[in-house]
């Protein structure tokens, strides 16, 4: 009878001991996840002002950069509209832009705010929202080059033009009559470089990313094109949205928030992310 009462009282407790861990283990594990729940992580180049950028400090609503550092720009700061209706902390993931799909793909990061096109290729590997942002595409120009007076395509004959690697923005060069397609290039500062230095000609970009290098860069300009003298696209080509993991249940809450932004307010944002951009003359 005693040595039943003792395995009886051994099992009592043992039982206690491991509902209590076993609560203990359930309840870090639910803190965890909620911790990091609370982050809003974004991935960009943070090299294509005016959409995104890189900077030293928090001023004009920068947002911190996984690893040090901030980052500012129209992206940012849609990324951070997003992040407060999400009732998330927003991490800004510095990513090359060849990373930026497998990191969405892989959980890396919880969406693409940087920039990117909804086009039919990238839509087969990730889901996009809806857009977030609408624009044109233009061929950044020196000054004093052979082709700053261009008024259509057809006035690009021989020039040397290249654009971002994997891009939209290089596949339609093969629009332009007797263009010179030069390799692409990684991202938009290596291509200011090679126009100011008289490697190429010109680089298609969009509007935003023209006005940025020409406010940037005295010396530079840029071409927009009326109506069939320019390049044609589709409105998923010239259009941006946020790119996010295939299923994602971020997608809903991400539509209605951006639903909530009029264009008079992105307009704003970007007029500001003009005038905030590195390098800028006040």
């Amino acid at each position: 009878m005693k040595k039943m009462f003792r395995w009886s009282a051994l099992a009592i407790a043992v039982f206690i001991f491991a509902t209590m861990f076993g609560c203990r283990s359930t309840a870090n594990s639910q803190v965890s996840s909620s911790a990091e729940a609370k982050e809003f992580r974004v991935g960009m180049e943070c090299a294509y002002a005016p959409f995104n950028w890189t900077q030293s400090d928090n001023s004009n609503g920068a947002a911190p950069v996984e690893g040090g550092g901030y980052a500012g720009g129209y992206d940012v700061a849609v990324a951070q509209k997003i992040a407060d209706g999400l009732g998330r902390k927003l991490v800004i993931v510095k990513t090359k832009w060849d990373g930026l799909q497998p990191a969405v793909e892989s959980g890396t990061i919880d969406a693409i705010i940087a920039g990117m096109s909804p086009t039919a290729a990238r839509k087969a590997s990730i889901d996009f929202t809806d857009n977030y942002y609408k624009s044109e595409l233009v061929i950044v120009v020196r000054k004093d080059g052979p082709y700053a007076k261009a008024a259509s395509l057809k006035d690009f004959s021989g020039a040397r033009i290249t654009g971002q690697l994997n891009t939209f923005h290089y596949t339609v060069i093969d629009q332009i009559p007797g263009v010179k397609k030069q390799a692409a290039m990684s991202d938009f500062p290596t291509m200011i470089t090679a126009l100011n230095s008289g490697v190429i000609d010109g680089y298609v970009s969009e509007r935003p990313g023209a006005v940025s290098a020409m406010t940037s860069n005295k010396n530079l300009t840029y071409i927009q094109f009326k109506n069939g003298t320019g390049f044609q696209a589709s409105d998923e080509d010239i259009a941006i949205a946020v790119g996010l993991k295939k299923g994602s249940d971020l997608k809903d809450p991400i539509n209605k928030i951006l639903a909530g932004l009029s264009e008079t307010e992105r307009q704003e944002i970007m007029d500001k992310a003009v005038s905030n951009q590195p390098m800028v003359s006040k």
